[in-house]
């Protein structure tokens, strides 16, 4: 098969072909901030997005750069005896404090031993030329890769969900980040408010038309103390249920570009903090349904690309 054992283009198999070994996400909460947290945007924050910022497997952001990194190491180290490491800045939006800040931790994780890729998620607005500068000097040094949310492709389901920004900032964003040579990863989410199968298609298309590297599809998890509860109560969110989820993943590969790769075909939540889907938690037999689904319909990425 093209990509190993998989139909699609996995990052395990897209690292593993990179740097020749097994590759690891050291996830790190650096104490930033977001725009559509502090004011500056909004102060609700995207709907989805938890307490901590979609960071709720990252470090504590009370310790530095460093212990977080040797900490999470340690951890992994007794599972898996050898590896390289991406420093993976997760947490709320990596590129909004001041450029000193920005470089200060950004160097402090490079520093660590067998540090091999860098990878900061942030939003599409909080790229000025100072920072792209920033993470062009940083990937001429360490292979770099920068994470948007764009969620959805829908400008009306966007301001449902307080995105905070257009789709042509997303498009801005990835213009520069590519006229610098960054590769760009996008995060997608099935099943926002209100959105159909076809809604969540066809952001797929459109990700699939821009000059993006990777992408991420999540799976919408109401958790608790989030903006999306009061959908929920208002009864306007509907859980995907198990089947139908597979069934769009799968339709997802079959028309993501064949050049793309895939990080995430569903993604995590804390298991005290989550209100739904509850199926959502057994993440193996989710990845496993997925892949035998594939197999049975004959289905590998970019089959229905076009």
């Amino acid at each position: 098969m093209q990509w190993g054992d998989k139909r699609y283009y996995s990052l395990n198999y897209f690292l593993r072909n990179k740097f020749h070994s097994k590759v690891f996400k050291i996830s790190l909460d650096a104490g930033f901030s977001c725009p559509n947290r502090d004011g500056k945007i909004s102060t609700g924050g995207c709907a989805f997005c938890s307490e901590r910022g979609s960071g709720d497997f990252a470090g504590d952001r009370h310790f530095s750069i460093k212990s977080q990194f040797e900490n999470i190491k340690q951890v992994m180290s007794k599972k898996w005896k050898n590896g390289k490491y991406i420093a993976y800045f997760q947490a709320y939006t990596n590129t909004y404090a001041p450029i000193e800040v920005l470089k200060e931790k950004y160097y402090e994780a490079l520093d660590e031993e067998n540090v091999v890729g860098l990878a900061i998620a942030t939003r599409p607005d909080c790229l000025d030329e100072e920072v792209l500068d920033l993470l062009q000097e940083l990937n001429k040094k360490i292979y770099t890769w920068v994470e948007l949310g764009l969620q959805t492709s829908k400008e009306d389901t966007a301001q449902k969900i307080n995105r905070g920004y257009e789709l042509k900032v997303f498009e801005e964003a990835v213009k520069n980040l590519r006229e610098r040579n960054i590769d760009v990863v996008t995060h997608i989410i099935f099943g926002l408010p209100g959105e159909t199968r076809n809604d969540m298609l066809q952001t797929v298309n459109y990700v699939s038309s821009q000059d993006i590297q990777g992408v991420k599809y999540h799976l919408l998890h109401l958790m608790k103390n989030t903006p999306l509860v009061d959908f929920y109560n208002r009864r306007e969110l509907r859980f995907l249920e198990y089947e139908e989820y597979i069934d769009i993943i799968c339709s997802a590969i079959s028309i993501t570009r064949p050049d793309i790769v895939i990080h995430r075909l569903t993604g995590d939540a804390p298991r005290n903090l989550l209100i739904g889907p509850m199926w959502s938690l057994k993440k193996w037999e989710v990845l496993n349904a997925i892949d035998k689904t594939l197999e049975e319909r004959n289905i590998y990425q970019g089959c229905q690309y076009y």
